[in-house]
Formats: structure tokens, C-alpha cells, sequence
């Protein structure tokens, strides 16, 4: 199975328009946004849910998994100040249970940026890029958290590798993360 090359395709590479601007730094920002979060301000998790639950087709479909098959799915709020920034999505497989699963369970409202950056045997893969709107599954979670109006939200998403396990890493950014207001369409 092809992963769709349609306009709203994740993609591997972003274009230069007006609208991604602002978001540019923080889209490409290979590192932590867990630690460039704590550059800007005082940074907190809110966890919103963390349980099985079946992935999204196009989230299967990178995992390599049945899109029928439970996985460990983590949702939270990153904060800057108190105000909320991005949204992170993450899905973990069920099977090969691991030390990530462990792990995983024992978060709670910490960042799982700071575990995935600061233990070396995981290994990042290509950062992928996408506009969210409504039609997308996480374009109304994310919004209930972000806040605001917008009929687009932009997103990036990589797959970790630890051992024989992946977890795919979804963060969608508020317009405050990038200084703005929420109320705007990014």
C-alpha cells in the first residue's frame, strides 16, 4: 500500500509559503521541542489520555500494523507559561511489548521528549510535515486543546525506533508557540 501523494499528504519537506512562515523554525527543529520549550519559559505536561485505542489508517500504516490492532495511544498538552503551545500525539503498538511500553505507562505528566532525547538507543527517523483541517482525526482533539479558530493547523510528526519497537510522534503547534494569537488562521 502507497501513502497518498495528495496536497494533504504528510510530506518530508515543506514549502516556502506565507502561511507556514512563522512556524518554519519550529516545524524543522530537528531537536527537542521539549527542550526548546523550556528555552522559551516555565514548561508543564497536561496529560489528557493515555489508552489502547486503534490508530489512525495512516498511523497503522507507517507503524506497520493492522489498523484493526490496539495500541497504546498518549495524548497531551505542552505548556509555556501556562499557556498551551502544541498538542502531541503519540501512538505506541501493543506488540513487540518492550521496555517503551514500561516506560510509556510510568509517564504521566512528564514530557516523553525528554526520554526520547536523552536516552541513546533511540533513533529518530525522517520528520514529516502536514496541514491539519477538519477532515483530519486529530484536527478536533488538538483543537479543543490549542483553542482558537483556525481552519488549519500545522503538524509534524516522526518514528522512533528502540529496540524492536516504534512510536510515531505526532505534535501539532498553537499559533502561541510561535508568539501569535490562537484567534488567527495560521
Amino acid at each position: 500500500m502507497r501513502i497518498s501523494s495528495r496536497r494533504s499528504a504528510w510530506r518530508d519537506t515543506l514549502p516556502h509559503h506565507a502561511e507556514n512562515f512563522r512556524y518554519l523554525p519550529w516545524l524543522r527543529e530537528g531537536g527537542s521541542l521539549t527542550a526548546r520549550i523550556q528555552a522559551r519559559g516555565r514548561f508543564a505536561v497536561r496529560l489528557l489520555r493515555q489508552e489502547r485505542a486503534l490508530p489512525t489508517r495512516d498511523e497503522a500504516l507507517v507503524l506497520g500494523v493492522n489498523p484493526r490492532s490496539f495500541a497504546w495511544v498518549r495524548e497531551v498538552a505542552l505548556l509555556c507559561d501556562g499557556d498551551v503551545v502544541a498538542f502531541a500525539h503519540t501512538v505506541l503498538p501493543c506488540r513487540p511489548r518492550g521496555p517503551l511500553t514500561r516506560w510509556l505507562a510510568r509517564l504521566g505528566s512528564r514530557s516523553l521528549g525528554s526520554l526520547l532525547f536523552s536516552h541513546v538507543g533511540f533513533v529518530r527517523g525522517k520528520l514529516n510535515f502536514r496541514r491539519l483541517d477538519a477532515r483530519h482525526p486529530l484536527f478536533d482533539p488538538a483543537l479543543k486543546v490549542i483553542g482558537g479558530q483556525p481552519k488549519t493547523l500545522w503538524a509534524r510528526r516522526s518514528l522512533f525506533h528502540f529496540r524492536q519497537q516504534s512510536v510515531l510522534v505526532t505534535e501539532v503547534y498553537s499559533a502561541a508557540l510561535c508568539g501569535a494569537s490562537t484567534a488567527s488562521n495560521p
